[in-house]
């Protein structure tokens, strides 16, 4: 039975439990909130490439899911800013799968972006 304040469909599942059996059972009209793509994207990222996620830097939904751009710390060095960086480009399905991932560009942390 559900809690006080809690909304329940007609099989009596309140809808927080509807919306995660949706996920889990592969339906392809739902997708994962776009901050749990940002989450799933780093990790797995990271998982692969056994480097630690710098940031986010941008999520966009796209037919397919979500694409994301994940900072990566590729080369650890002292001072902090002298580390190597990686910007990735990942591809996730709606349910927050990695599809895909390319490396875009590699820079030094304490690098700023010239803009012209």
């Amino acid at each position: 039975m559900a809690t006080t304040g809690e909304k329940t469909n007609e099989d009596g599942r309140n809808r927080k439990e509807e919306k995660r059996s949706d996920r889990s059972s592969g339906s392809q009209k739902s997708r994962v909130p776009i901050a749990e793509a940002m989450r799933l994207a780093a990790g797995q990222l990271a998982e692969l490439l056994q480097c630690e996620p710098g940031s986010v830097s941008s999520v966009k939904a796209t037919s397919e899911g979500w694409t994301a751009d994940v900072e990566v710390v590729e080369v650890e060095r002292i001072p902090e800013t002298t580390s190597v960086m990686g910007s990735y480009r990942v591809q996730l399905d709606g349910q927050g799968n990695l599809l895909g991932y390319e490396r875009t560009r590699r820079y030094a942390r304490g690098q700023i972006d010239q803009r012209k």
